[in-house]
């Protein structure tokens, strides 16, 4: 009996996963930036939350994940640790999240992404699955955002323009 064995290759680095990762961070920090202040805090549809409540929950995941993920803790998810009061404060603490993006995410290993990590004590995935569930759940609010400003009749960016 012959046993055949089929190399598979990588098709993205890590280093691409984060760039791809922060490209869509950059368009949803152009789009919190598109809403008048108000309406960032104040505007829904059909009882969704405003945008600004979404890009807390998005601030309150990524970096701290990323953290629990390196340091191996499975800490709860705290949505009402920040609570901005201006866009001003919330794109400074974007920003800020950011860099503590890049940092953790820098410290994880090759090997640890398809180790099984137990996501705010919540959800069990590899941590591969995990970051593109950030990303998705990023994705996912900004469509939401993209329709409040529709409805308040300014034209989101370019979803493909994520520099």
């Amino acid at each position: 009996m012959t046993t055949t064995t089929t190399a598979t290759k990588q098709f993205i680095t890590s280093e691409q996963l984060l760039e791809h990762w922060q490209g869509h961070r950059n368009l949803t920090r152009r789009t919190i930036e598109m809403f008048p202040e108000k309406d960032l805090f104040e505007f829904s549809i059909g009882g969704m939350r405003p945008f600004a409540k979404l890009a807390v929950e998005l601030i309150g995941i990524g970096g701290p994940a990323l953290k629990g993920i390196n340091e191996k803790t499975t800490e709860a998810y705290h949505e009402d640790a920040f609570v901005p009061t201006n866009k001003a404060e919330l794109l400074k603490k974007w920003d800020e999240e950011t860099e503590v993006i890049n940092h953790y995410f820098n410290m994880i290993s090759e090997e640890r992404f398809q180790e099984t990590f137990n996501l705010f004590g919540q959800y069990e995935f590899p941590v591969y699955q995990n970051i593109l569930y950030f990303i998705d759940n990023e994705i996912h609010h900004r469509g939401q955002g993209f329709v409040y400003l529709r409805a308040l009749g300014i034209e989101p960016p370019f979803f493909w323009e994520r520099f």
